[in-house]
């Protein structure tokens, strides 16, 4: 079981690398695009596991509503707002603003 949860991360990492800088998908697009759609939790656990990868850029993952949902998984009380702020995307009150316009969907992109 071990080594299939590790399989379905390293194809969630390999989605997340093709976010684009200044674009944010979400949690439930990836499982979707993965033929998983009801794995949205999974691909946020394999998110969570990618802190300290540098490559990986887990801040553009955000869930449905444009929330960031996953801020308290990165060091600092801020740093996932800052890093999508750093390229350019409005964050207020926790939530991505312009949401529809920046999303990314790998379901229609890849």
């Amino acid at each position: 079981m071990e080594s299939k949860s590790q399989d379905f991360f390293q194809k969630v990492f390999t989605v997340a690398r093709q976010i684009p800088i200044g674009r944010v998908t979400s949690y439930g697009a990836i499982a979707v695009y993965l033929g998983s759609a009801k794995s949205a939790r999974i691909v946020g656990y394999a998110m969570n596991a990618s802190h300290g990868d540098l490559t990986i850029p887990a801040h553009r993952v955000v869930n449905r509503k444009g929330l960031l949902s996953g801020k308290h998984h990165f060091e600092g009380s801020n740093l996932m707002q800052q890093l999508l702020e750093s390229e350019g995307i409005v964050v207020k009150d926790n939530q991505v603003q312009d949401f529809d316009k920046i999303f990314w969907d790998p379901c229609k992109v890849l």
